[in-house]
Parts: C-alpha cells; sequence; structure tokens
C-alpha cells in the first residue's frame, strides 16, 4: 500500500496485484474448480456452496464459495489485498474498523459466455458506493478477482471503464443488463488482462463486466467482495456453526463481524469497552 496505490484507485477506481497468489494455492485452487459436478443445477448446492448464476451468459456460478473447500478460506484474509480492502473500505479511523465479505464466488466461464456491464456512479446503489471523506476512504464494496487461469486477448477478461466510479452521468451506449448486451465495444471500457495468480481490486460502484470469451477452454476465477463490517450478506446467506468455529479468529470475524445475540444471552463487549 503507497501513495501512488491511493492515488490510482481514487483515479481509476482499481488496481491490478500482480501476483498475488503462489503457486501451491493456485494448484489447490485450481483442484477444487476439478472437482465441482458440472451438472450442478442452479439452486442445488455444493458442500456449502450454491450455484446461483447471474444470468445464462455468465456461466457456471458458484455462490458462498468459501465453504466449497478449504483453499476458499485461505482468500478470506489474504495477505496480498487484505490490508488494502481494510484501508479502502474498512471504516479506517472510525469505532467500527474491518471489514465484511458479503459475497464468494467461485466462476467457470466458457466460450461464448460474457457479462453484461452495470455498476457506475450515476445513481448507484449505495451499497457499491465510492467515498472519500477527511482523509480516508469510505467505500461500500471492494471486489477482488483472483484469477487461476491466464484472461488475455479472447478470454473473456473483466472490462472496466476507469473512472466510472465517480461519474454524473449515466454512459448512454451501456445497453440493457436484463437483455444481456455485450460490453466489448463499449466507449470507455478497457480490458482488465491478467496472468493466472494475478488479482484485481476495485471498487464495486465502477462500471464493469466480462468481455465475451472467444476462445476454448474455461475462465477461472474466483471473487470475494467486501465491505464494512455493519453490512450484510446480500442474499441472505448463513454459515454452518460448526464450519466457523473451525476456521481462525481472524477469518470468522470477517465473515461473521457481527454475532447474533439471543435472548437470555449475555451482553456482548463493544469496542473499547473497559474490564478494569
Amino acid at each position: 500500500m503507497s501513495e501512488l496505490d491511493d492515488f490510482l484507485f481514487d483515479l481509476n477506481g482499481y488496481l491490478i496485484l500482480e501476483n498475488a497468489v503462489d503457486g501451491d494455492l493456485l494448484a489447490r485452487l485450481d483442484a477444487e474448480f476439478d472437482a465441482f459436478p458440472r451438472d450442478l443445477a442452479r439452486g442445488d448446492w455444493y458442500r456449502g456452496a450454491q450455484r446461483r448464476d447471474y444470468t445464462p451468459e455468465t456461466g457456471f456460478e458458484l455462490h458462498q464459495a468459501v465453504a466449497a473447500g478449504r483453499p476458499f478460506e485461505e482468500l478470506v484474509d489474504h495477505p496480498s489485498w487484505f490490508a488494502l480492502v481494510k484501508h479502502f473500505a474498512g471504516e479506517e479511523d472510525s469505532y467500527v474498523p474491518g471489514v465484511f465479505i458479503d459475497e464468494t464466488i467461485a466462476s467457470i466461464r466458457e466460450s461464448g459466455g460474457h457479462h453484461p456491464v452495470h455498476s457506475g456512479g450515476y445513481r448507484g446503489a449505495l451499497r457499491g458506493s465510492y467515498g472519500y471523506s477527511h482523509g480516508v476512504f469510505r467505500c461500500a464494496q471492494v471486489n477482488v478477482i483472483l484469477a487461476l487461469t491466464d484472461i488475455g486477448e479472447g478470454d473473456g477478461a473483466t472490462m472496466v471503464v476507469p473512472g466510472s466510479h465517480k461519474s454524473n452521468l449515466p454512459h448512454p451506449l451501456a445497453g440493457d443488463y436484463a437483455r444481456g448486451d455485450r460490453m466489448d465495444t463499449l466507449p470507455g471500457a478497457v480490458p482488465v488482462h491478467l496472468a493466472k495468480g494475478d488479482a484485481l481490486l476495485f471498487v464495486d460502484g465502477l462500471m464493469h463486466g466480462g468481455s465475451t470469451r472467444t476462445n476454448p477452454g474455461e475462465r477461472r476465477v474466483v471473487i470475494y467482495r467486501y465491505g464494512p463490517v455493519w453490512t450484510s450478506s446480500r442474499y441472505g446467506y448463513a454459515y454452518d456453526e460448526a464450519w466457523l468455529k473451525e476456521l481462525t479468529e481472524q477469518r470468522r470475524r470477517v465473515l461473521r463481524p457481527v454475532p447474533p445475540v439471543h435472548i437470555g444471552d449475555p451482553c456482548p463487549a463493544e469496542p473499547g469497552d473497559r474490564d478494569d
């Protein structure tokens, strides 16, 4: 993390993290992808993850992927981006510091697949908003896309419109998300090519999507979305209690930073509470 990182993130809305994940973890993640049952129907579960493709064009997508296998747990607080997501989305220098993971997705996209453009600063949801105030970042959601395959020309690279997280006007050629319009030739959009093991970090309010994959084979990525600790799961997913207890304390706190309080439970400690 540097002043240049801050400047470029504020200017463009994204950063590229080269060689973010080492070969050992990549190999173990790839093995998990190999084991996914490709005939899993939308809505069906695999371990602690559910198939929930965004659109027919986006491909095979497992939501709650963090619970789909042990290697995915290591990404929760991975040192290549954990400090960055806390810096941009973790309410630094406030009484509620830290981050919560809203969504974790394992995505496989084959030839012909794409993801329509979405987000942008114009009338964007606060959930994905970009903010900087009084010398600190206040982003509501920062995403990490980790490439498990090389993603170059024809591989269905993620596309972004740099600076669009602060746009005051709608893009007149964005098209219709529900209709599945492609963003390959969208003016202002640029493809983000990644080598296997690289990661793209960006504010969710940035206009983004996926270009059309024209090459054979698969585009494999993992997507983790981070936000402030007071946010909640977009789709209402809840984790298995026994599984949560097996995680490190830090990972458990990222996935569930505010544990439920039931009738009869003792009063939970507040940040800054004294015990003297």
